[in-house]
């Protein structure tokens, strides 16, 4: 499918009347009080299905004071200067663990940033002129493990894309950063929706094949189909490592001119307390400018989150995302950002973070008032529910 803009162009400013305070979960924190328990595969089924509730509410405020009240290349922070709640969720799921385990998961997603941006063309977002409200299936899938070998898993549905080092934040998964990274809102896609299958070789080797509608598709745009593969390593309990592919042709009405992405992931735990990251990508599509022009991209993220008590923590992510000919963000530029994230966790179902954040360009992108300047600076505060 065509680039839907990112940040300045993908959603609509919805003003509320109160501003919402203070700041939102780091990862570890999340994960360490709301990790994912199976239900137990016993009893009536309504009694097997888990349900779970994620809320995040923010402010963010631009140095520039743009004229349009958006903040250049952001994904779910485009706002600048107001008061939102970004996403409030819901997850149902009956979790498929073991072989012949038959199971499924829908998270619904109402608010003013995540739904606007996570909308797959012809489920909430407008197939012809690509508007999308405030509310999204995000997630709706199901789930089935072959009594196969060690277990061969079966997803059949639109999840989110099993790419990249960020998530969009749910319940059980959510990032060290308020922010999101330019790799994360521009070199692959949020969501696919197509048959998944993985496949454990053993405790330290996974593998993934998947055919889906496209990127963000889930009326495809053309009559061509999106593949994926994906090798997961982990040589030690505290180091994996992730290499992936998709590709396919995502242009109106026709098959040709594949877009292709590579994603490389790195976690290590280099101690109980901090942990790195390192995210890396290229991609290429052909003619993605016009007839005779490709485009190509490349980019990478290197992360670090440090406990330093078991309430707070600190997280920081330092970026480059090179845009060669613009097909990405719609203008050739190389982009750069660093990214500090304070939180603190008040309780295990709270916790509050800042995230101050500096963008730079090669270009004159950025509005400042009503003119352009190379680079932005803005500070945000959020809080996340989890229950």
């Amino acid at each position: 499918m065509s680039v839907i803009p990112r940040g300045l162009r993908m959603g609509k400013r919805v003003l509320v009347g109160a501003v919402w305070g203070v700041a939102v979960l780091a990862a570890p924190f999340l994960l360490q009080a709301q990790a994912l328990v199976a239900p137990a595969q016993s009893g009536p089924w309504y009694r097997q299905v888990q349900m779970d509730i994620f809320g995040s509410l923010s402010y963010t405020y631009n140095e520039n004071h743009p004229a349009s009240n958006l903040n250049g290349y952001r994904v779910f922070d485009f706002d600048d200067g107001q008061g939102k709640l970004d996403v409030l969720s819901l997850t149902a799921q009956r979790a498929a663990v073991s072989p012949g385990d038959l199971g499924f998961r829908v998270d619904l997603g109402a608010g003013q940033s995540m739904p606007q941006i996570t909308a797959a063309r012809g489920l909430f977002r407008n197939a012809r002129t690509g508007e999308a409200g405030h509310f999204d299936v995000e997630q709706a899938y199901v789930s089935y493990i072959a009594d196969m070998g060690r277990g061969l898993r079966f997803d059949l549905g639109k999840f989110f894309a099993p790419i990249g080092y960020e998530s969009v934040d749910r319940y059980d998964a959510c990032n060290d950063n308020f922010t999101h990274s330019f790799l994360f809102g521009y070199s692959a896609p949020f969501t696919t929706t197509g048959l998944k299958m993985t496949y454990p070789f053993s405790g330290k080797v996974t593998g993934m094949v998947m055919v889906v509608q496209g990127w963000d598709n889930v009326s495809d745009n053309n009559t061509g189909k999106s593949v994926g593969a994906q090798i997961g390593v982990a040589p030690t309990s505290a180091l994996s490592l992730m290499l992936t592919y998709l590709g396919g042709p995502e242009q109106n009405h026709t098959n040709a001119n594949w877009r292709n992405v590579v994603d490389f992931c790195a976690t290590w735990k280099a101690t109980s307390a901090v942990t790195l990251g390192l995210n890396a990508d290229y991609g290429h599509e052909r003619d993605a400018l016009a007839q005779g022009e490709s485009g190509h991209w490349d980019g990478a993220a290197l992360y670090a989150a440090c406990g330093l008590t078991d309430r707070f923590t600190l997280a920081l992510r330092a970026e480059r995302f090179n845009d060669h000919e613009g097909a990405r963000t719609g203008t050739p530029q190389r982009l750069d950002e660093v990214t500090l994230t304070p939180s603190y966790r008040i309780d295990q179902h709270l916790v509050v973070r800042a995230d101050l954040r500096q963008d730079w360009s090669s270009r004159a992108v950025f509005q400042k008032g009503t003119s352009f300047t190379k680079s932005q600076a803005t500070a945000s505060l959020n809080v996340v529910l989890v229950y």
